[in-house]
């Protein structure tokens, strides 16, 4: 049951002041209470010195104040007159653990992300892909948008499907959001994960079209059971031959949310986070779930 299970919402700093815009519109949508956190550092945590002044500490502190303050200012401010409950809490240590600690019994956690340039993307950081690797509910990112405020992001929920039992969290999920947003969904599958102008496939006499209508059947096979749970959530289906990556990447270029599952259909057990999300985690613009 996930009717009184928290959204949690990492807070560190200005650019997780739109991840909390939106959590906070999530909270409304799925009347859940909304936890605010932020995590300063203490004496004997790990790359602290030794010797660092007590002073230190206490304006670490006073920063983690002003900081939730101000990010639960903006969350009563999204929430647009709902009264929503609103938890404050400051912990100390590793970002990255004290929100995975959350997510044991949390109904969502929602991180920011900055627009990263090449290097920060490869060491993004450790938080971002540590929380939605290792998280135990779904994690949505939420990137910082210069010009545009989170919540004005308009369009329909997109949702990638495989076929298998490993997007079953995903439908789940984006029926919900787009039930909720009284918006419509579209689902995107891809017939191969691999680009088959690389492999060679193309032009050697293999029938898209025959192939084609089958991959419908299977897309629809997947969405069907939902569909007759949310008749109201207008459903457009989308059957590609290849590249996941790049079709959803486009199709999230006109949407206000993305939700993919933790692994793909080629997925095993030990894998938390498979190739198509941990690509996607760094490229799409509008907010990004990640379910499980």
């Amino acid at each position: 049951m996930t009717a009184h299970k928290p959204i949690v919402v990492g807070v560190d700093g200005q650019s997780a002041l739109q991840a909390v815009t939106w959590a906070a519109r999530e909270a409304v949508y799925h009347d859940a209470p909304l936890v605010l956190v932020t995590v300063t550092s203490a004496f004997g945590d790990p790359g602290v010195p030794a010797g660092i002044p007590a002073r230190f500490f206490d304006d670490k502190e006073l920063d983690a104040r002003k900081r939730l303050a101000k990010a639960e200012e903006f969350a009563r401010a999204a929430a647009d007159g709902h009264d929503i409950d609103i938890e404050i809490a400051r912990g100390t240590g590793s970002p990255a653990h004290e929100l995975l600690e959350r997510s044991k019994t949390a109904r969502m956690v929602v991180i920011g992300s900055n627009r990263y340039g090449p290097v920060e993307r490869a060491l993004l950081g450790s938080v971002s892909t540590a929380v939605v690797t290792h998280a135990q509910c779904p994690v949505a990112v939420v990137r910082e948008l210069p010009h545009t405020e989170v919540t004005e992001i308009v369009g329909p929920v997109v949702v990638g499907v495989d076929g298998t039992a490993n997007s079953e969290p995903a439908i789940s999920v984006a029926f919900e959001e787009a039930a909720q947003r009284h918006v419509g969904l579209v689902a995107v599958h891809a017939w191969s994960d691999i680009d088959l102008d690389l492999a060679g496939w193309r032009g050697s006499g293999f029938e898209w079209e025959e192939q084609h209508t089958r991959e419908m059947a299977l897309l629809a096979e997947s969405l069907a059971g939902r569909a007759e749970d949310y008749p109201d959530v207008k459903v457009q289906l989308v059957a590609v031959i290849d590249r996941p990556v790049h079709n959803l990447r486009a199709q999230a270029e006109r949407a206000q949310l993305l939700i993919v599952g933790s692994r793909g259909r080629g997925g095993f057990a030990s894998m938390l986070l498979g190739s198509t999300s941990r690509a996607l985690l760094h490229s799409v613009t509008c907010p990004l779930i990640v379910a499980r």
